[in-house]
């Protein structure tokens, strides 16, 4: 007689088998409640805030489907999400025991598949086909955008034309000098030119900036240079955008008042135009730390916004009737959320700006209601917002940067010691300054910190002391230049800013002096190889993880940044780099050292292969490599790995030679690279880098000690930005 409850054994069958058939799904099922049980307990001890880790997972979203290669992968993936969601509602329906890890894994499957719906969908309205080849064409076109950049002497107009050949609507984009601007290229005139276009270039060697992505997303189809001059066919009268005239007078006006490179920085903070602005003073900015001073974000909005908020408070307070009959915090809040929005229109509501309004905008908000100002869940509204409005900014490094600082700001400010450290005592005010000094600096550094893989994976260099830099550079922005600038500015009006502009140029003199010299320190700048996908994802995972959980499971993210680091620290550089046209290489040999084919310093193609070669030692020509042996049509490279030697035959130029001889000379090597289509005979042991191939994938990083060869086009899958050209 069996048992109530046990397993019966069938006649015949071995007591073993019979034991796993029957007891193996018991087991696993065991084994799965187990887990459910760990991961409910773990969310409710962690008292999971679920605001911030949907944006998250909206973000995942957005950015998986950058990552995946067709719309097969997509559609998978937001089905497997939704799927997701379904069983989570399905098995652990009203299992209170499992409401906290149902409702997570029902919300974050959702937002996963909402954020990857949202670019799919930017993608398909907004993106536009480049052009088919560079090509130089007559157009009757309306001007819809208008940016001055007088740094460089020239205009720059985007403008709505038709492809002649396609006979579509396009919008194009096209640089003109300064010599042939003419009065009334505004928005919305009509103009005819003859312009030199070529499509939106995709990167020119793996992990360099890819700008037909962020062209297809701007829905522009081509790019030039004027041919000739420009005729202004109908002037646009009063209709031209109010804002942008605006901007272009506040830009003209400061720069009139301030002269040299004090006047190109005063007009960005101002009015958000950086077009003045010398290569110098940006290179020396960037590789200082200090760059984001230069790009309206949250420094300057929440200056502007505190300066409002603060002078409406105390103005009405001297109004007694007003004071005793409203709440002022919710006036100053309404003043300060007007400048706001004004600055933000007024300096071209660009992503980062965008999001810090929309931050400020909450922060005052809670002000007005007496809640807490800063918090993660704040953060989270203003990135859900943005990314639902651009969903491509999430790819870019404005994005990545201004939300990692202010992130990584309001964890160092909510945690236990800091909230401790900054706590209200009984102190001299020498103390109490020391502290906030200390704070400063602490905050600068974890700013650093929190920026430098993000810095490093766009840029391929960082700027080593801008945590120094920016705790003298940040109080003289926030303090002192923007305070005088907007106080010349309105003593303008009665004639009288004069002196405040004196004080301005001083003030941005000081702060230009500290650029250039920290800059120019021994060691300022360290530039490393460009990092994998799998490298930053490990960082932005710890990071969100140290940042957003609570208690101490938040350590755990030191887990994922450590191991980024190490990876990083050992990860190979490129032994050769080849841009997509084959007219540049870079060679690195055993000791570092890197040698080009061709290219003057500062070139767009040499500026790539040192960044992304993490060379910091000068370049040198190729024919200077101990193991070059160079004719005038070609060159013969030997490099050396632990196992073996490499033969590496470059072309010089695109001379005809004897079909026989590069034959032979292509049997002997192991890589051969030109900028020409080479003949099928030519036949290398293992890599035939020509014109044929490098159309088809773009630019190649080269690994000789893994045998690994790295593509532009590796990384692009199906999407409408990559446009190979097909055998």
């Amino acid at each position: 007689m069996a048992i109530e409850g046990t397993p019966q054994v069938p006649f015949g069958e071995p007591d073993g088998i019979a034991d796993v058939a029957v007891q193996r799904p018991w087991r696993m099922r065991a084994v799965l409640s187990r887990t459910g049980e760990a991961a409910e307990r773990f969310l409710t001890a962690s008292s999971f805030d679920r605001g911030p880790w949907i944006t998250v997972a909206f973000a995942a979203g957005i950015g998986a489907w950058f990552l995946l290669d067709n719309r097969w992968q997509c559609s998978v993936a937001m089905g497997a999400a939704v799927l997701a969601a379904l069983a989570a509602i399905a098995v652990w329906r009203g299992r209170d025991d499992r409401a906290a890890l149902r409702l997570a894994v029902t919300v974050l499957s959702v937002a996963f598949a909402l954020g990857m719906a949202t670019v799919w969908s930017k993608s398909e309205l907004v993106g536009a086909a480049a052009i088919e080849r560079p090509t130089v064409v007559s157009l009757d076109a309306r001007i819809l955008d208008r940016e001055e950049q007088p740094a460089v002497e020239r205009v720059r107009l985007t403008l709505a034309a038709r492809d002649a050949e396609a006979g579509r609507p396009i919008k194009v984009r096209v640089n003109v000098p300064l010599e042939k601007d003419v009065g009334g290229l505004e928005e919305g005139a009509r103009v005819r030119l003859k312009a030199r276009l070529m499509p939106p270039s995709a990167p020119i060697l793996p992990g360099a900036y890819d700008f037909a992505r962020a062209a297809w997303f701007k829905g522009l189809a081509a790019t030039g240079s004027l041919v000739g001059e420009i005729e202004l066919v109908e002037q646009v009268g009063n209709r031209n955008s109010p804002i942008a005239q605006a901007q272009r007078f506040l830009s003209k006006h400061v720069r009139s008042r301030l002269d040299g490179a004090p006047g190109t920085i005063a007009a960005a903070f101002a009015s958000g135009d950086r077009g003045g602005i010398s290569a110098v003073d940006e290179d020396a900015m960037r590789d200082a730390g200090l760059t984001h001073l230069l790009s309206i974000s949250g420094l300057h909005v929440s200056a502007v916004i505190a300066a409002a908020y603060f002078l409406a408070s105390k103005l009405f307070a001297l109004w007694p009737w007003f004071a005793l009959r409203v709440r002022l915090p919710l006036v100053a809040a309404a003043v300060g959320a007007g400048a706001g929005i004004a600055y933000t229109l007024l300096t071209g509501a660009e992503v980062p700006t965008v999001r810090s309004c929309i931050g400020a905008m909450l922060v005052l908000g809670a002000l007005a209601l007496g809640r807490e100002p800063l918090s993660m869940r704040m953060v989270a509204v203003a990135a859900a917002a943005v990314l639902f409005a651009w969903p491509e900014a999430l790819v870019g490094p404005s994005f990545q940067m201004s939300f990692a600082a202010v992130i990584a700001i309001i964890a160092l400010h909510n945690s236990e010691p800091i909230r401790a450290f900054l706590a209200p005592r009984e102190e001299s005010r020498a103390r109490w300054l020391a502290r906030r000094t200390v704070m400063l600096f602490v905050t600068g550094l974890v700013i650093e910190i929190a920026l430098t893989p993000v810095v490093l994976f766009h840029f391929h260099r960082a700027g080593l002391y801008g945590a120094f830099a920016n705790v003298v550079a940040i109080p003289l922005v926030t303090f002192v230049s923007m305070p005088l600038i907007a106080i010349a500015l309105l003593l303008d009006m009665v004639g009288a800013g004069a002196p405040f502009w004196w004080l301005v140029g001083v003030s941005l003199d000081l702060l230009l002096d500290l650029a250039h010299f920290t800059a120019s320190q021994p060691g300022a700048v360290k530039l490393v190889p460009h990092m994998g996908l799998g490298i930053i994802a490990l960082f932005v995972a710890g990071g969100l993880w140290l940042a957003l959980w609570r208690g101490k499971a938040r350590l755990w993210g030191l887990i994922p940044a450590a191991l980024a680091a190490l990876i990083l620290a050992v990860s190979p550089v490129p032994d050769i780099l080849v841009t997509r046209d084959g007219g540049n290489l870079g060679l690195v040999d055993e000791r570092g050292n890197l040698f080009v084919l061709r290219g003057a310093p500062g070139t767009y193609a040499r500026t790539n292969i040192v960044e992304l070669a993490g060379s910091e030692i000068e370049p040198r020509n190729i024919r200077d490599y101990a193991g070059a042996d160079c004719s005038a049509d070609f060159c013969t490279l030997r490099l050396k790995t632990s196992d073996r030697e490499w033969i590496v035959l470059v072309a010089l130029n695109k001379q005809r030679v004897d079909e026989r001889q590069l034959a032979a000379a292509c049997e002997l090597s192991d890589v051969v690279v030109a900028d020409r289509w080479l003949p099928r005979s030519c036949m290398p042991r293992w890599l035939k880098l020509d014109r044929r191939y490098l159309e088809r994938n773009g630019g190649v990083a080269i690994y000789l000690e893994d045998e690994q060869v790295r593509t532009v086009a590796s990384s692009q899958g199906d999407h409408g930005w990559w446009q190979p050209v097909q055998d």
